[in-house]
């Protein structure tokens, strides 16, 4: 699901379904939950001398340790559980800690604080409509132990009681916190669900390019396995051959099946010795062809396309690159996404010095958004007003470039041009990089 459409999902629908919650987990926090209240009721009236209801307190933590235990004889705890099942337990957590603030003072209890907790979780890990029936549950509960609840345990002989205006206050700092941090969250876990897609996309996307150069490899396995079956028609053109008249049509047939069969086995065996090494004319190429396989599949597109090629005045040979998939990969999408915007012509400009190279692309389009541009490369983020399209890609296009890129050594800016309208797309990668050979 898109972090971006969360509010778009059907609470119905999503309801049931299995959450990112364990049942473990669950009863893992119950228990620490347990273990800190009797820690600190023990402290509070033993060390401190401090006047509580201590056996209703333990009554209220007891049905907690029923519940957990109950739960880890009845259910498996490795399991996920449905989102039903986690925003129930959390409101029973809810339930008990209001119970425990009720008979300890209410909203004057500092630990009233610990409210939060369950609203937190259900803002990271479930659906929408447990997280909104998670806070009215907090806040029904925390108005409620605000009038109504036991006074706040004090030392014997004294009291203490703070004034409403502060009590108010706090029950709406507690409201005020649930929102924020389970915003906070909210926004936080969004952001690593979109980086870990799209990094995601990004590594299925290389795989795929990797395997299309390992094409040599499986090259090689196919002339082992079609070495057989040629020597077997080589071997029968040549009874052929023998058994038929020397003039006759057969023996001519006969002939060229058999030095058709020596050619595909002389183009085998060169596949099986050239293995995973690939072919040495594919692999090195200098930066104009580089430019020139980039650009020749837009070539006839509505956008012109014009390449550029600047020699340094130092005189340095162009250099020899090593095709990478990373990197001929995010300079294609690079150069697409140049040609999806521009109006008229798209620039390919590419140079080099003694220590980088660089590759420039310019066109006149829109440009960059200014209130997106500094964020340019995230994903998910639609970085131009598209004017040929009414709806726009998952924005995955230029991260998946950018990451690729930066993957072999190279870096990317983004920028708009200063003499008109249009992007600027620089590209730069050191000379000592593993992509380039002098």
């Amino acid at each position: 699901m898109d972090p971006y459409s969360l509010f778009d999902t059907r609470m119905r629908g999503d309801f049931y379904q299995t959450g990112r919650l364990r049942r473990s987990t669950l009863t893992s926090l119950r228990w620490m939950a347990v273990a800190g209240q009797v820690a600190s009721l023990l402290v509070v009236y033993f060390v401190l001398k401090i006047n509580l209801p201590i056996l209703a307190c333990f009554a209220v933590i007891a049905i907690s340790v029923v519940l957990n235990i109950a739960i880890s004889i009845l259910a498996p705890l490795d399991r996920r559980v449905s989102n039903a099942e986690a925003g129930a337990q959390l409101f029973f957590d809810v339930v008990a800690l209001s119970a425990l603030l009720y008979l300890t003072g209410g909203m004057q209890n500092p630990f009233a604080l610990l409210l939060l907790a369950p609203v937190v979780v259900s803002a990271k890990t479930l659906d929408v409509g447990v997280f909104i029936c998670m806070a009215l549950a907090v806040a029904i509960l925390s108005l409620g132990i605000l009038f109504f609840h036991m006074p706040l345990p004090w030392f014997m002989g004294e009291s203490f009681a703070l004034p409403k205006m502060y009590q108010y206050g706090s029950w709406l700092a507690l409201q005020v916190g649930v929102l924020f941090t389970s915003y906070y969250t909210w926004r936080a876990t969004a952001q690593t669900k979109r980086i870990t897609q799209a990094l995601a996309a990004t590594d299925a996307i290389l795989a795929h390019e990797k395997k299309l150069s390992a094409l040599g490899g499986l090259a090689a396995a196919a002339a082992h396995k079609l070495g057989t079956p040629l020597s077997t028609i080589q071997v029968v053109a040549k009874e052929i051959a023998n058994v038929a008249d020397k003039d006759s049509e057969l023996a001519e047939d006969a002939q060229l099946l058999l030095s058709q069969a020596k050619h595909c086995q002389e183009i085998l065996q060169e596949l099986a010795a050239r293995g995973d090494k690939g072919d040495v004319m594919h692999d090195q190429l200098n930066l104009t062809e580089l430019i020139r396989e980039i650009t020749e599949p837009f070539v006839g597109f509505e956008a012109q396309i014009i390449t550029e090629i600047i020699h340094p005045e130092t005189g340095e040979a162009e250099p020899i690159l090593t095709r990478r998939p990373e990197f001929v990969y995010g300079l294609t999408n690079i150069v697409e996404n140049a040609i999806d915007f521009a109006e008229t012509e798209v620039k390919v400009i590419g140079t080099w010095t003694d220590q980088s190279i660089s590759i420039e692309v310019v066109d006149d389009g829109p440009g960059f958004a200014p209130s997106v541009l500094a964020k340019v490369g995230e994903p998910y983020i639609s970085y131009r007003p598209d004017k040929k399209h009414s709806a726009g890609g998952m924005g995955l296009g230029v991260f998946i470039a950018t990451t690729l890129f930066e993957r072999v050594g190279g870096t990317i800016a983004f920028s708009n041009r200063k003499d008109g309208n249009g992007a600027l797309v620089n590209m730069c990668w050191p000379m000592d990089n593993k992509t380039t050979k002098k």
